[in-house]
């Protein structure tokens, strides 16, 4: 049981409530038992044929113990039929097998109980609903209340749910039933759409204190659940991992459901490098589309023909004078050059003459 879908199957995905047969209330011959009179076809009027390798002792014995008030063959024949219920992988088909031991032992706790179940994991709400309370009615259990709280979420009726898993017949259940009641207030919590709610019932000491217990691969596989429900991609891919390890038994679809996100994680990256490589195209496009426009692009000499073309349009260009005012001046260089009263060489000689 997850908080994503009650009883596995979605609430709006259920099963289509299958036709009840008609007949007598009993099975005729030897139905009942799965054993066939002379002509008489395997599977006969409504119930299904029960496998040739289940017997009575196959049963628990506690449940075993709750069928003494029958008579021998009536208990032998309802105890091979709850094995079948409990052994048949097909839901609908477990669902009859219980169904027939119903019909044969109507007033019997763990009949009622494994019908119920059965019910449940077939996806017929109501009947599990109904079948539930009976065996609560009859045995005094308060085991059955995730999977009635289930049932009434699964039906919409959220409050009725939620007085279930929170009313005072709450109080008291052990500590496996109580966590199976947070899984399944988390998913009421979803569909409420307070998925921050949602992630915080779960936070129990189970969750985080290092131990696997039997019940842990449900409790990390819904706290996985909430937490995608709440946006917290990488946390839910570490937690689906946990479920997974956890989860000896096949009970739950974590492998499947990290694999997903694992696969969602590679696909962004790839997204990620053929936009970076898109960019990169692009940026290589622009700067062929820059080179087109430019007549030199390419051209080793480019340089030094510009060159040429800016010297033929400079009368200067090649004179080493080019720029210089006193260039071909003889006289550049002399400050007394044009001045009459300037001493020349020899009025300097004789101005210090006796």
């Amino acid at each position: 049981m997850s908080a994503g879908a009650p009883g596995e199957a979605g609430a709006g995905n259920r099963p289509s409530r299958p036709a009840r047969g008609t007949g007598p209330s009993r099975p005729r011959g030897d139905a009942a038992t799965g054993r066939q009179r002379p002509g008489q076809r395997s599977g006969d009027d409504r119930w299904p044929a029960i496998p040739a390798d289940i017997t009575a002792d196959q049963l628990d014995p506690e449940a075993r113990a709750e069928l003494r008030t029958l008579p021998g063959d009536l208990a032998d024949a309802v105890a091979r039929r709850l094995v079948a219920a409990s052994t048949e992988e097909d839901p609908a088909t477990a669902y009859r097998h219980a169904q027939a031991a119903r019909q044969l032992a109507a007033r019997v706790g763990v009949v009622r109980e494994t019908s119920g179940i059965a019910a449940y994991r077939a996806g017929e709400w109501a009947d599990a609903l109904t079948e539930l309370r009976a065996a609560r009615r009859l045995t005094g259990r308060k085991s059955y209340l995730p999977l009635m709280a289930d049932a009434e979420r699964a039906l919409g009726r959220l409050d009725r749910a939620l007085d279930l898993v929170t009313g005072a017949d709450a109080r008291g259940v052990d500590r496996a039933t109580a966590i199976e009641l947070r899984i399944v207030e988390s998913g009421i919590r979803r569909d409420q759409r307070l998925p921050g709610a949602a992630v915080a019932v779960l936070q129990v000491p189970e969750l985080t204190d290092g131990r696997i217990r039997p019940g842990s691969a449900r409790l990390f596989y819904a706290y996985a659940d909430a937490l995608l429900e709440a946006g917290r991609e990488d946390e839910a891919r570490d937690w689906f991992g946990r479920a997974a390890a956890a989860d000896s038994e096949g009970e739950t679809d974590a492998v499947e459901r990290a694999d997903e996100l694992d696969d969602v994680v590679f696909t962004d990256l790839a997204d990620a490098g053929d936009a970076n490589a898109d960019l990169a195209d692009a940026g290589d496009a622009n700067a062929d589309l820059d080179d087109a426009g430019d007549p030199s692009a390419g051209d080793p000499n480019a340089d030094d023909a510009n060159a040429d073309l800016d010297d033929a349009g400079d009368p200067n260009a090649g004179d080493p004078n080019a720029g210089d005012p006193n260039a071909g001046d003889p006289n550049a260089g002399d400050p007394d050059a044009g001045d009459p009263n300037a001493d020349g060489p020899d009025d300097m000689a004789g101005s210090g003459g006796p």
